[in-house]
């Protein structure tokens, strides 16, 4: 399923810039922001999202996190989809967090609960954003 989605987003962005880049010779020539560096927006932006969702996906797919994720009774490949539908910004600092908790991990600078309770936390917050986000 994280596959296809990233697959997804990728077609996305491909179509949209080649949106971009067919209709430059029809739009007029004095613009605010040059379509060169509007395609290089988009392919950063693009880009930027497809590595906070590798890292989100690196996070919860690994085996601290599945066996907290398991003894909280939540689903781990329901957490994997709702992060693919948080917004660019919402997924950014879902990225920051799993970083920082994935530094800790390696530092050894938490204990199994703590990391339990990390990671239940931010499950439950993907979870909550698209519910509220649903609405």
């Amino acid at each position: 399923m994280f596959l296809s989605q990233c697959a997804i987003r990728k077609a996305v962005v491909l179509v949209l810039s080649f949106v971009v880049a067919a209709t430059t010779s029809l739009a007029a020539e004095n613009h605010v922001v040059p379509t060169g560096e509007l395609l290089k927006q988009i392919a950063s932006a693009g880009q930027t999202r497809q590595t906070n969702l590798a890292k989100t996906h690196k996070f919860f797919s690994s085996e601290p996190a599945q066996r907290a994720l398991r003894t909280a009774k939540i689903d781990g490949d329901k957490v994997e989809r709702a992060v693919a539908l948080l917004s660019d910004e919402e997924l950014a600092r879902l990225a920051s967090r799993t970083d920082q908790a994935q530094a800790d991990l390696v530092g050894g600078a938490l204990t199994n609960q703590e990391i339990t309770y990390i990671i239940i936390a931010l499950a439950t917050a993907v979870l909550i954003l698209v519910i509220v986000a649903a609405r």
